[in-house]
Order: C-alpha cells, then sequence, then structure tokens
C-alpha cells in the first residue's frame, strides 16, 4: 500500500517500476544468451504485461509528484518495452505457429527511437540520479541500441548476430541488477531510517556558477 506524507504525497514508486525492470532485464538476458528456447516467449509476454501494469502506475504517479524524468521514462517503458513488447512475443508466437510468416523489421525502426531517446535524456540521468541508478542506465543504452540495430538486420545471422547476441545480454543483466540494487536500497534506507544500502550521489554534478567581479557585473 502506497504511504502517504501529510496526506498530500504519495510514497516513491520508483522500486516497484525498478523490479518490473529487472524482471524484463533477467528474461531477456536468458533469452539472448540461449539459455531458454522460443517456447519461452508467450509466457515472457505475459510477465512483460504484468511489468506494464506496474510501470503504468509509477509513471503516473513520478509525473504528479513533478518527476518529469523518471515519470516519463517509465511513461514510455510501460508501453513500449512492456505492454507493446509483450503483445507482440504472444502474436508473434501465434503466427509462427500458425505458419504465417512475418517481417519484423519494423520493430527495429521503432527500437531505434527509443533508443535515440533514452540515449540523449541519460545526460539528466548523470547529473541528478545516483550513480548506481546513472549506470543502470547506461548499460540499458547500450543494450537499447544494440537490439534496434539487431531488428534492423545490421548484424546479419553469423557470428557478429551470435556475439552482439551476447552483449546485449549481460547488458540487460547488469542493468537489471543495479535496478535491483537501488530499489532495494530505496525500501531498505527509508524503511529503516538510516543507510542499510549506500547509493553515492551523482557521477557528474553541475559546478556552481562563479561570481562576476562587482565592476563587471555593473
Amino acid at each position: 500500500m502506497s504511504e502517504q506524507k501529510n496526506g498530500s504525497h504519495w510514497a516513491d514508486p520508483a522500486p516497484g517500476g525498478l523490479v518490473a525492470l529487472a524482471i524484463a532485464c533477467f528474461t531477456f538476458f536468458a533469452v539472448y544468451s540461449g539459455r531458454v528456447d522460443a517456447n519461452a516467449t508467450p509466457l515472457l509476454g505475459i510477465w512483460l504485461l504484468g511489468g506494464f501494469a506496474v510501470q503504468l502506475v509509477v509513471s503516473i504517479i513520478e509525473l504528479k509528484e513533478g518527476n518529469i524524468l523518471g515519470g516519463n521514462v517509465f511513461l514510455f517503458f510501460s508501453a513500449f518495452f512492456m505492454f507493446v513488447t509483450g503483445s507482440e512475443l504472444l502474436f508473434k508466437f501465434w503466427m509462427t505457429q500458425s505458419g504465417i510468416a512475418l517481417n519484423a523489421t519494423i520493430d527495429g525502426w521503432a527500437w531505434l527511437v527509443l533508443a535515440i531517446a533514452l540515449v540523449s535524456w541519460t545526460p539528466a540521468y548523470l547529473k541528478n540520479a545516483s550513480a548506481v541508478m546513472s549506470s543502470c542506465v547506461v548499460w540499458l543504452d547500450l543494450a537499447v541500441v544494440l537490439i534496434a540495430l539487431k531488428d534492423l538486420g545490421l548484424f546479419g545471422a553469423g557470428a557478429t548476430l551470435a556475439v552482439m547476441s551476447q552483449i546485449i545480454a549481460y547488458s540487460l543483466l547488469i542493468g537489471g541488477i543495479l535496478g535491483l540494487y537501488v530499489a532495494a536500497a530505496t525500501i531498505l534506507n527509508k524503511s529503516m531510517g538510516k543507510t542499510v544500502l549506500k547509493i553515492p550521489g551523482p557521477l557528474f554534478r553541475a559546478r556552481p556558477a562563479k561570481k562576476m567581479p562587482a565592476c563587471i557585473a555593473e
């Protein structure tokens, strides 16, 4: 249940959203690393649809509380990474079982937009988020960019594709682990009222503006 502060503010929902993100990262790690076969895709799709519900709620609360960065990231994660991908996995599995060929190159173009958005928003994380959260986003940047290029067919079907799939897999795994750390630290530190798991500050801090000499300011 959500706790309220002074009857007006929602509790931080980000840990729940990060757990949903970690589920996506861990399961896609299993897919891209070859640890599960194609028969697992319907189950993966259902898990992602569950993540959609969690992250949509997180995005609404974050935006309500004025968090433009986290709110918008969770918003498009919930829609495209979770709902669309989960639905597509179920649809593609049905198409395969029905013997219907499907050209999914269009996915690459959509993922390219998501990659550009996430990478271009990363400096905001580097400046404002903790070093752990920023590192999580950087690993996700790498994974999403490579997924876009893979779906566009730029890696072919040989050894290069196999290597890139492994890079995607481990980038997602690392991102998921870092996300779980932030989620655990947020919950434990706030619940215990002390630092149980340390969360370092931003990787890059804005330098304070230099004060102009009086003679120049005038």
